[in-house]
This record gives C-alpha cells, structure tokens and sequence, in this order.
C-alpha cells in the first residue's frame, strides 16, 4: 500500500514537473517573440515614406538604349514584421542615342519580404505589377516587376536603401513604338534612396505591457 503510494506521488510530481518545464519553455518562446517584435518597432515603424534616385535602362529593339535619371517616391505599411505592402510613383525617361528620348512613369504596386527585420541591415525581396505610361497619357501599358535589395539602418527610423530591380512588359511596341525582334520590351532600373519610417507606438506598448505580463507570470517565489 505504502509502496503504491509512492509511486502514485512520484508519477504526480513528474508529470507536475514536465508541465511546469513545459509552460516554462512556451513563456520564454512568447517572451522572446515579443521581445523581437518590440525591437523591430523600435528600429523601424508600422509605416514608412520612400524617396530615391537612381538609373533606369532599357531593353527596346533598338541596340543603342542609354542609362537616363529615375526618381521614386512612395509609401509602405508593414502587414508583419517581415513582410509590407508598398505603393510607388516612378518617373524616368527611355532614350536611344540619336533616336529618341521620351518621359515615362509608372504606378507600382509590390509586396516587399525583408529577411531580417530585426537587425540594423537587412537584405529584402519584392515582386508585384504596375501601371507604366508616357508623360501625357498617349501610350499606357500594364507590367510586372521584382527586385533585390539591401537595407541599412543609419538611425532609428532612417534606413538607407539600395536595390535594383526588372520591369517586364506585355507588348513590344510601348516603349520603343516598334515591333522588331522575339522579346517584349523590358527596364532595369536601380537606385539609392531613404526609407523614414513612423507609427507604432500603440503596438509597442501593447507589446510592452504582455513583456510585463509575461515577466510577472515567471516570477518565482522564493520559500523562507
């Protein structure tokens, strides 16, 4: 009887163990997820401006294109920690030496994966489709485009960023207004500019008071 007992206590005080262990674990998995989220508000924000300049090249039947100014500007709303959804005005010219030099921009809409967004640099990813048309409005054409980069944190919510990307076209005629040769027209455009980002303060401190929470629940009590 007494033998049964023990065991019964010792299975008791096993399983109470492992649960405890158990729940241990899962607050410091929470607690550092959150931790993490905090340090990304912290570094960046919910929301971001863009501005950069940079250089855009064609690919057009004509074999002579030249690298012409580009300019972005737009907007960003991080969806997660990794991954936002961002919106672009572009503007650059197509020009082809002694053929022509015509104005264009286009309206883009990408989702944008970066790979570490808790650090100070993160390389990143974007592939989305945008509206490409002439200065005034005579040729408009849709697109798809991705693209690489990198991204540098100088301060607290100014990131520096470098990225190149490839727009494609569905026709062959838009950029050039020629029909000539297998492929559709196409630009490469890279650039330098700065991401300013803001918001998040109302995240950080819900994410602030469930570190408080989460720290109190694994305050242990000393026995005297």
């Amino acid at each position: 009887m007494v033998f049964r007992v023990c065991v019964s206590l010792s299975v008791l005080l096993t399983l109470v163990c492992v649960n405890s262990i158990h729940a241990q674990d899962t607050n410091d998995r929470d607690d550092k997820a959150i931790a993490k989220r905090f340090k990304f508000f912290e570094k960046r924000g919910s929301h971001a401006v863009e501005f950069a300049a940079g250089s855009a090249s064609s690919e057009v039947d004509y074999s002579d294109a030249e690298y012409e100014l580009y300019f972005r500007a737009g907007y960003k709303h991080h969806l997660t920690s990794h991954l936002n959804l961002n919106i672009t005005y572009n503007k650059y010219n197509v020009a082809v030496k002694d053929v022509f030099n015509e104005g264009f921009m286009s309206f883009d809409i990408n989702l944008e994966y970066l790979i570490s967004p808790f650090r100070n640099v993160s390389p990143l990813i974007y592939a989305g489709g945008g509206y490409n048309s002439t200065n005034y409005l005579e040729s408009t054409e849709t697109k798809v485009q991705g693209g690489l980069g990198l991204e540098f944190l100088l301060i607290e919510g100014v990131g520096l960023k470098i990225f190149g990307e490839y727009n494609y076209f569905f026709t062959d005629n838009h950029l050039d207004n020629l029909v000539l040769g297998d492929t559709d027209d196409a630009i490469i455009r890279a650039g330098l500019g700065l991401n300013i980002y803001f918001g998040g303060n109302k995240k950080k401190e819900a994410l602030r008071r469930k570190m408080k929470t989460v720290i109190n629940s694994n305050l242990i009590i000393p026995y005297n």
